[in-house]
């Protein structure tokens, strides 16, 4: 039901689009990597024909999950590759929401677990190597142009990253932003209580030379042609000249409600403001938190986290007197989808 909602108000809002599918389908697996002993779960959704009975993706006992057809066969023709990021301590099934209207809207769209920073996996020594987010997207790429029969073929020049939180960093760090640990740093002194700061002393990135520097080198893949941030952090390491001359199009969705550690103002809004005018776009949404960024939440959930974890329940709160999290979410996946169509045919 949620996806045929969500489906129906993006139809609705006349968002621009490549093409409606009524199907989508699904497909996991892991790219090994012995080299650096760092392999990746892959999952991916693509626009399908198929007439097959779908199940249901990501769902859990805390989130909603979204239906696809489990290997089914690609719809012809070449789509354009939405590569999503999730968050630190999240997980590819946070984003399952955007990956189905966009699989819906035409998009092949694929995603991974980040090793170290996601819900399953939090090796230290995995999370203090950061600079691996980007090149981990490089692989979902690599693995998704080189195998079309399974998800479709990729439209050229149409590749996005759409990336939440640590995976909005992500995303820039793909388009060409240069970060710059010693800035950071000097940044969390003015401001000690963004979340960012103590993500960065839990992923301890600077513990190791060899890392550090590659931190702060330059790790773009040209294959991108347009990024989505959706309320992200550490963005005040991101050097001004590097955004400054950001080569391709970007939208920074960020979540206005209040919020002591993760302020728009200080986040998302301070880095549009290094961006090139011309071809970046800034849109706060007042009723979103932080966490209107993941899943929905099912009836009980909050109860259920704060009886795990005291705390974690504010995983399934928005904004005060905020619209249904499914109602934020259209717009979100309107915004982007318009952005994307924009981007792709200038």
């Amino acid at each position: 039901m949620k996806t045929v909602l969500g489906f129906v108000l993006l139809t609705c809002l006349n968002v621009p689009a490549f093409a409606s599918y009524e199907s989508i389908g699904f497909q996991n697996k892991t790219l090994p990597d012995e080299q650096n002993n760092r392999p990746l779960e892959l999952v991916v959704w693509y626009p399908s024909k198929t007439t097959a009975t779908p199940q249901l993706i990501a769902d859990s006992a805390v989130f909603v999950g979204d239906v696809a057809v489990r290997d089914a066969p690609p719809a012809a023709g070449a789509h354009p590759l939405v590569v999503l990021s999730h968050g630190f301590r999240g997980n590819w099934g946070n984003q399952s929401w955007i990956a189905s209207a966009l699989a819906h809207q035409g998009y092949i769209v694929a995603a991974v677990n980040h090793p170290g920073t996601t819900t399953r996996d939090r090796n230290p020594a995995a999370a203090a190597q950061l600079w691996q987010r980007p090149i981990d997207l490089q692989r979902a790429i690599d693995a998704v142009v080189a195998e079309p029969s399974p998800y479709g073929r990729v439209a050229k020049d149409q590749i996005a990253v759409v990336g939440h939180s640590l995976g909005g960093w992500t995303a820039l760090e793909m388009a060409g932003a240069r970060f710059d640990s010693k800035r950071f740093l000097q940044e969390c002194v003015t401001y000690p209580q963004l979340s960012s700061c103590s993500v960065y002393k839990q992923l301890n990135p600077d513990s190791d030379p060899s890392s550090k520097a590659r931190l702060s080198s330059d790790l773009r893949d040209k294959r991108v042609t347009a990024i989505v941030t959706l309320d992200l952090g550490l963005s005040r390491g991101l050097t001004n000249e590097s955004l400054a001359r950001l080569p391709v199009p970007a939208l920074v969705i960020a979540a206005g409600a209040p919020s002591e550690d993760l302020p728009a103002r200080l986040e998302s809004a301070d880095l549009a403001k290094r961006l090139p005018p011309a071809i970046s776009r800034y849109v706060e949404i007042g009723d979103a938190s932080h966490f209107s960024f993941l899943s929905r939440c099912k009836p009980g959930a909050m109860a259920l986290l704060e009886e795990d974890a005291p705390g974690d329940g504010v995983i399934c709160r928005d904004g005060d007197n905020a619209r249904p999290r499914a109602l934020i979410q259209s717009q979100i996946a309107s915004l982007i989808t318009e952005f994307l169509a924009q981007s792709f045919h200038n």
